[in-house]
């Protein structure tokens, strides 16, 4: 019985057209050989500094590890902390973001490169002598079917790795160095999802929640491209995948997930966005969607319900969502746009959708124009000021993306 036919969309109330808050570039990447291409999210330290990756720029072309330190003045100064490939067999083009530790150390993926030329998952530790890159896995080796990884790694608290591409694995540490576990492979197979690109969250209890931009099997769906939410549940020494909604089962529904992680509220909600579909057309295709699985318990066991709380539209407001979404403490959440935006770009948006008498509220924080940024395509950080910081991958001064703050904290 599929209970997310029967869900009925919430009530909009129309896009904002208020005063955006402050909006400041922290960096213009691609002048020289800085880094340039950021397609994954930023993210903070104990200290305050911010981390993430390209994939390209830096010494080789070929992608960069950086930090941005906050200096006097509102400045901040960047430090290349890693260029790839530093030799032969290292990886190259850094798409998903790092993760830190406690310890200050940096971990994370490349798409390509290794010893088998399909990426490596990396550690970068600091010392007297400057950082030292660490390749904790070669991908696709003999008998490993990861490949390509994507989204941003997600640490645990006793030091695992968890990833995703093809697969969704996890990395542990251990007395002889670091060790992959396969928790599912994904083959599109009974309605299970493909072409996974999202990065995983686990709620409390240790279980796994991402999504998958295709697969899913549902009959509506063209060439079976709408995708699936889904979760995987440690049982008995294995991992069992559920699948909590597939994509496209009902006529408005979004398609495509978005590569960003979903965001989970205090109740065990789920929140994320769909780069397609919808009832609104962008370009022959859906503007895109942003949507709500609620868990309910059922006589079977419990059971997801989707909600559709906002359907993009063209125009100034922005489409097509390339990353996902995040939630603060009030249970609004803030996202980014590929598209739409400035009439003379098209360069997409910075929104919040923000709960309202029993509806939701969509507001546009910052329209880009190019200097300022291209295409955001990643998800947001919320830092701890309580400000929004992102990244762009192309435009800014000099066109290689740019990291940028928007002051929503009052």
């Amino acid at each position: 019985m599929r209970l997310s036919l029967l869900t009925l969309l919430l009530v909009v109330l129309s896009p904002t057209a208020s005063a955006q808050p402050p909006f400041k570039v922290l960096h213009s990447f691609g002048l020289g050989k800085d880094a340039g291409g950021l397609w994954s999210s930023v993210v903070f330290d104990q200290q305050g500094n911010l981390y993430g990756s390209s994939s390209g720029g830096g010494a080789y072309g070929d992608g960069t590890v950086f930090q941005l330190r906050p200096g006097q003045n509102g400045e901040w100064n960047e430090m290349i902390l890693y260029s790839f490939p530093s030799f032969p067999e290292d990886g190259a083009v850094a798409w998903g973001g790092p993760a830190v530790d406690l310890s200050g150390n940096v971990y994370g993926t490349t798409q390509v490169g290794g010893l088998y030329a399909h990426g490596i998952a990396f550690e970068l530790s600091p010392g007297p002598g400057g950082w030292t890159e660490t390749v904790l896995h070669n991908f696709a080796g003999p008998g490993d079917p990861t490949c390509c990884p994507w989204g941003n790694p997600t640490l645990d608290q006793y030091g695992n790795v968890y990833l995703t591409g093809w697969s969704a694995f996890e990395l542990s540490p251990g007395p002889s160095g670091w060790s992959e576990s396969i928790l599912h492979t994904f083959a599109d197979k009974n309605g299970d999802g493909w072409g996974t690109q999202a990065g995983v969250i686990l709620d409390a209890a240790g279980n796994v929640f991402s999504s998958t931009p295709y697969g899913g099997g549902e009959p509506t769906c063209p060439a079976n491209t709408c995708g699936t939410v889904y979760e995987l549940r440690p049982v008995a020494g294995a991992w069992k995948e559920h699948i909590l909604h597939r994509f496209g089962s009902f006529a408005g529904d979004g398609k495509v997930l978005s590569s960003g992680e979903l965001a989970m509220d205090s109740k065990g909600n789920l929140y994320g966005s769909t780069q397609q579909g919808g009832p609104n057309l962008c370009d022959e295709t859906g503007c895109g969607t942003i949507f709500k699985l609620t868990p309910v318990a059922a006589s079977t066991g419990t059971v997801w319900i989707e909600t559709i709380l906002y359907n993009f539209v063209d125009g100034s407001t922005g489409n097509g969502p390339g990353g996902g979404v995040i939630i603060d403490g009030a249970g609004n959440l803030y996202g980014t746009t590929v598209y739409g935006g400035s009439p003379g770009c098209g360069c997409g948006v910075v929104y919040e959708l923000s709960p309202n008498n029993g509806g939701w509220k969509y507001t546009v924080l910052h329209t880009f124009v190019g200097s300022d940024g291209d295409g955001p395509d990643a998800n947001l950080t919320l830092g701890p000021d309580g400000n929004l910081y992102g990244t762009a991958p192309i435009g800014g001064t000099y066109g290689g993306g740019v990291v940028f703050e928007i002051q929503i904290a009052q």
